[in-house]
């Protein structure tokens, strides 16, 4: 698959149902999210919602069908951390490698920019040893679209009858000046290239 094959969007609540269906191996068959139940139908129609409130949601599609997703959300609900978000990614188990994830990656990166905003933050699961429930693949991934490692928790996510890791992984979109204009809300930013 070519990253000109398929197409970026803003997700909207009528793309839950298959956004749902790539999240659930996610939370059925690993440890990459902390998650123990798939959320309902609803719940994730909230999430999507509340999301797009502020920040972009994106998906990947190909001819109708959706390959993959990414959002950003709020880092800390403190005012100070206005100019910071933390980055999801979830790309259908059979698309990866293949530039979907990237690609997401890019387009979200380009939004929050329009924003003002400026640091993003990856909240990743990390396991001691690989295993059949986690890999090191995201942190990997994350490094090679110019994320640096910030710092780790130590076994504070048990899943599978495991403990895990969880790392913090951060990029800079932009200076930090001394007097920095607020960042827009996501709805306000004009979305062309």
């Amino acid at each position: 698959m070519k990253e000109d094959l398929f197409q970026i969007r803003i997700a909207n609540t009528s793309d839950a149902e298959a956004l749902l269906e790539i999240y659930r191996p996610y939370v059925e068959k690993t440890a990459i999210t902390f998650e123990y139940e798939v959320p309902s139908l609803t719940e994730f129609k909230g999430r999507i919602d509340k999301t797009l409130d502020k920040y972009p949601y994106l998906v990947a599609e190909q001819n109708g069908h959706i390959l993959g997703y990414a959002y950003a959300s709020r880092f800390i609900p403190r005012a100070a951390c206005d100019w910071a978000v933390e980055t999801s990614i979830y790309v259908e188990n059979t698309k990866k490698k293949m530039g979907v994830g990237k690609t997401l990656y890019f387009e979200l990166e380009r939004l929050l920019k329009r924003q003002g905003i400026l640091n993003l933050n990856a909240c990743i699961a990390y396991p001691e040893v690989e295993d059949e429930y986690l890999t090191k693949n995201s942190v990997e991934f994350h490094k090679h679209l110019g994320y640096q490692w910030v710092g780790q928790f130590h076994n504070c996510g048990y899943k599978f009858g495991r403990w895990y890791h969880l790392v913090w992984m951060e990029k800079h979109l932009g200076s930090h000046l001394e007097a920095p204009a607020p960042p827009k809300n996501f709805q306000n930013v004009e979305l062309g290239t």
